[in-house]
């Protein structure tokens, strides 16, 4: 029988695969830019532009992301019981006291955002602490603590530099790249040429399905670690039953903010399909229930 420890360091590990698959991905599309096209610089002013972009996304996105949500931030008198829960698990952890919002809505779910620990945030909603039990609630907070202290923002970061380098690769090769071939057109052979106009189209669609499972492998992480903290994986697992089981849709959540989610907010959206799934950012919720339920502590 698998443990929490077995089940962490496997997602770990295809993770490390997934971005190296990624990698893989944009230095093959470089290499066929510039040997058929004979334009690297299309790469190059693409990377810069993806990395400037995302890293002043990354800096602000928490203040993005919780204006969006509209989340409240509350101090310790307003809620002494779940700043009390959050400090135990933090202390559990080693990770500084993330700032705690609220957003309020009837719909129970949760997230975390910020930069690094030291700039952390959760958020949870009204419904999430009008509907689980202490136990379940715990099992949430460590789901999200364990985002911020696997560094999942960061990361979150790097794949979207990546994936924006390889659309802006794309996007800059359409709009100019086709003036520089008709006057190269020496450079390669027809056949690699129509294969380097198949990479373009596809690579755009590869490097989101990427991101999409390195996503959701981060998801079985946070839970396996979040177990770890509490040292109850069946917590966890209620959580997750009744925040899916849910009918209340949460309004404040758009495609943008909905990876953040410890569920997926927008019912009726949820992949069933295998197909479907790989173009979401979360697991199936029964798949994540049940890998808690079959380990052992």
């Amino acid at each position: 029988m698998p443990t929490l420890y077995t089940l962490a360091e496997k997602n770990i590990r295809k993770t490390y695969v997934y971005l190296g698959l990624f990698l893989g991905l944009i230095v093959f599309l470089g290499y066929v830019l510039s040997y058929v096209f004979g334009s690297p610089d299309v790469f190059w002013l693409a990377f810069i532009l993806s990395l400037l972009t995302s890293i002043s996304s990354f800096w602000f996105s928490d203040k993005i992301v919780l204006a969006m949500s509209r989340a409240k931030p509350i101090e310790k008198q307003d809620n002494p019981e779940l700043y009390r829960l959050v400090e135990n698990l933090c202390l559990a952890a080693g990770l500084p006291l993330p700032k705690i919002y609220i957003i309020e809505t009837p719909a129970p779910n949760a997230f975390a955002t910020g930069r690094d620990p030291k700039h952390s945030v959760i958020a949870v909603t009204t419904g999430l602490l009008e509907r689980l039990g202490r136990t379940e609630l715990e099992g949430v907070i460590a789901h999200e603590l364990s985002h911020i202290g696997n560094r999942d923002t960061l990361l979150a970061t790097i794949i979207v530099i990546l994936v924006g380098l390889v659309i802006r690769v794309v996007d800059i090769f359409f709009r100019m790249g086709f003036s520089s071939r008709d006057r190269d057109e020496e450079r390669g052979s027809p056949i690699f040429a129509v294969f380097g106009i198949l990479m373009l189209i596809l690579a755009p669609i590869l490097a989101q399905l990427m991101q999409f499972a390195i996503s959701r492998k981060r998801e079985f992480l946070a839970d396996a670690s979040g177990a770890l903290l509490t040292r109850y994986p069946e917590g966890l697992a209620r959580a997750l039953e009744k925040i899916s089981q849910s009918p209340e849709p949460l309004k404040t959540a758009s495609n943008a903010t909905a990876h953040l989610y410890i569920v997926n907010p927008l019912k009726g959206t949820q992949a069933t399909s295998r197909l479907a799934q790989l173009f979401s950012t979360h697991p199936p919720v029964e798949e994540r229930i049940g890998a808690l339920r079959e380990v052992r502590v």
